[in-house]
């Protein structure tokens, strides 16, 4: 008998394939901070957006001045995925970034393993309340520093005092148009969000 014939004659049992462990993550952050961008560029489906014009009424309430050539703007959430291996899925939900969507975000954040704070260096005051959001619902996340045009206003240590986090919360550098980036940058919730768990 060779070692893979079955013992006793009987028929081996094929592996049994589990589907990946869905897991849910939110990507959240001020208005025009690069969410979307970011869903977009890692979703391995089509992603689902909910984007609007930007009207002349909403020009006047967003601030447009470090995003002169944004058109649309989220008005309900951003959705995509990615499988990270064949045993876990990230579903990723991202959040409108006005003040005045922010109704939406307990619905949006329900069941999310943790979240992932995008930053505008060049106007932190945008993001205060994504990080409020999260440290007031003591949910994982992590603040990632979106790199525009290659390059960042201040320095991880700069932004971490003046959004006054905790050394538990990960502040790192990322570019929301590139895949491996916007991966690395949700890794680092994932990993904070397990070890979470393993307590």
């Amino acid at each position: 008998m060779t070692p893979t014939e079955p013992l006793l004659g009987g028929t081996a049992e094929p592996p049994v394939v589990r589907p990946p462990l869905p897991v849910k993550m939110v990507i959240a952050g001020g208005f025009g901070v690069g969410k979307t961008t970011a869903v977009g560029a890692i979703s391995e489906i089509e992603p689902l957006t909910t984007e609007a014009s930007i009207t002349e009424v909403a020009a006047g309430v967003d601030d447009l001045t470090h995003t002169p050539r944004k058109t649309t703007t989220t008005v309900a959430m951003d959705f995509g995925c990615i499988t990270v291996d064949p045993t876990l899925k990230l579903y990723l939900f991202g959040t409108p970034g006005q003040e005045r969507f922010g109704f939406m975000w307990d619905d949006i954040v329900e069941g999310a393993v943790g979240g992932l704070v995008v930053v505008d260096t060049r106007r932190l005051d945008d993001c205060y309340a994504a990080v409020d959001y999260f440290e007031h619902r003591d949910i994982p996340f992590a603040v990632a520093i979106n790199a525009f045009d290659g390059r960042v206003e201040h320095t991880l240590e700069e932004v971490r005092w003046a959004l006054d986090v905790s050394d538990g919360v990960p502040v790192v550098v990322f570019d929301a148009r590139e895949r491996g980036s916007v991966r690395d940058a949700l890794l680092v919730v994932l990993e904070l969000a397990l070890a979470r768990t393993e307590h």
